[in-house]
């Protein structure tokens, strides 16, 4: 309920509680992450507080805990997107603002903006999103 701008982690290879990483660069909700190896980013947001979507993307190092960093941005305002990523693209889809077939990436290893990458078969929102090295769900 709301938006908020911790980020928390966990270690998978042990069961445990979630600790502080550290914060976004604003407070968020409904956005959508992906990750390389190295780099986590978050993007999109549906900021409660103003009542609007926002094109925001931010990063960390998942090796260090600390704030979020300015990625660049989406080509567009849009929360309740999908997420999912390869080693070195990271993909979001679809969203609302209204809701949107719109596929963008962005190259993990370089701060900057989002690009076209393709079109949904249809407009969709509140997706959940998953991937491999080789595609996205």
């Amino acid at each position: 309920s709301g938006s908020q701008n911790t980020i928390e982690y966990i270690t998978i290879a042990s069961a445990g509680n979630a600790t502080d990483f550290g914060d976004l660069t604003s407070k968020r909700g409904y956005s959508a992450a992906c990750s390389s190896p190295t780099i986590a980013i978050f993007a999109g947001d549906l900021n409660t507080s103003i009542g609007s979507s926002e094109n925001t993307i931010d990063y960390v190092t998942i090796a260090s805990t600390g704030n979020a960093t300015d990625f660049g941005d989406l080509t567009s305002a849009k929360s309740n997107i999908a997420g999912a990523s390869s080693s070195t693209r990271g993909v979001f889809a679809g969203g609302q603002s209204p809701a949107i077939n719109v596929i963008q990436y962005v190259t993990i290893a370089s701060v900057g903006n989002a690009v076209d990458f393709g079109d949904l078969s249809g407009a969709s929102q509140g997706m959940g999103g998953c991937s491999n090295a080789h595609g996205g769900l």
